[in-house]
């Protein structure tokens, strides 16, 4: 059985320059908008990765777009928890 494999952006707070304040920022991808909710995060938890969200309206364009951030892992480099048998 073949799988295929999904790759998801992810960005972190380091990477965005540990912004303090929301707000839309210019980034080598695009524009990010970055929310007050986002930030609580990563005041919570410095090192959680975010997915990176293209904007729906956005979708189509392949030059920079508006991005927002999804879901996140607060210990993206954490060993899973999860074992196979």
């Amino acid at each position: 059985m073949a799988v295929d494999r999904i790759t998801v952006d992810k960005i972190t707070w380091d990477r965005v320059g540990r912004v303090t304040e929301p707000g839309r920022y210019m980034y080598t991808f695009g524009w990010l908008t970055i929310t007050a909710g986002d930030l609580d995060i990563w005041k919570q938890y410095p090192q959680a990765a975010f997915t990176l969200l293209a904007n729906a309206s956005e979708l189509d364009q392949t030059i920079a777009g508006e991005f927002h951030l999804g879901a996140f892992d607060v210990a993206p480099d954490a060993p899973s928890p999860l074992t196979t048998h």
